[in-house]
């Protein structure tokens, strides 16, 4: 019996394999860098006072004064002033409740990161947490933890192929209708919107956001109607 002839290219060499093969591999490395990451910095405020141990909420505070104290005058202080009131105004007044949720969420979402359980809103989840700490004005590493959590949430479709996603994301798209699936996806959109929408007004100021995003209305809406009416 003659053995089948390995596959060629279009040059007569043999096919290489895709290197896509290695994308869930590329993604199970990244989340468990950002979930060790979350972990960590969760797990160093457990028991630590001023976090979650007596005088409990004392850290965040001096965390959040701190950031007052950044946003000054002018147009781009290092604190955006409707920051400086959102934690002048909600933030502080909860900062005992606020230094619990900021503890436990971080090894929440780190342990479900490592191992693979709702992927992508967990790197979405961390990437809120991200966001109100570069707010706040500290850099650290949260701007890389940053870029990877948001490639994680948006472009990781086998980011949780490589843990418990692997197995109950199959299981339940079996099971589930196509709308509840369908349901997901623009979830999924509409967070990012929002995410983009909150980013463009804290570089652009309220009155640029609500023209610019008036015009895009018009311009999105008029499009639509040629296309519907072609």
């Amino acid at each position: 019996m003659r053995p089948h002839p390995a596959p060629t290219g279009s040059v007569g060499a043999p096919a290489r394999p895709s290197l896509w093969r290695f994308e869930a591999g590329a993604w199970l490395f990244i989340r468990l860098v950002l979930g060790v990451s979350w972990v960590r910095a969760g797990w160093e405020k457990l028991d630590d006072p001023g976090w979650t141990a007596e005088p409990r909420g004392k850290a965040i505070s001096g965390f959040l004064q701190g950031a007052i104290a950044k946003s000054t005058a002018g147009p781009h202080p290092e604190v955006p002033h409707w920051y400086h009131t959102l934690v002048q105004e909600v933030f502080l007044p909860n900062a005992t409740l606020l230094a619990v949720l900021v503890t436990y969420g971080e090894l929440l979402v780190g342990i479900a990161l490592i191992v693979g359980l709702l992927t992508r809103f967990s790197a979405l989840a961390g990437v809120t947490m991200n966001l109100a700490f570069v707010w706040a004005g500290t850099t650290s590493t949260n701007p890389p933890m940053l870029l990877l959590g948001l490639a994680l949430a948006f472009f990781g479709h086998h980011a949780g192929r490589f843990g418990l996603d692997g197995w109950g994301v199959p299981w339940a798209a079996a099971r589930l209708p196509g709308q509840v699936k369908r349901l997901g996806h623009e979830m999924l959109f509409v967070l990012a919107l929002l995410a983009a929408a909150a980013l463009a007004l804290a570089v652009s100021g309220a009155e640029t956001w609500a023209a610019m995003a008036v015009l895009a209305l018009i311009v999105t809406t008029g499009a639509t109607w040629r296309h519907n009416a072609s």
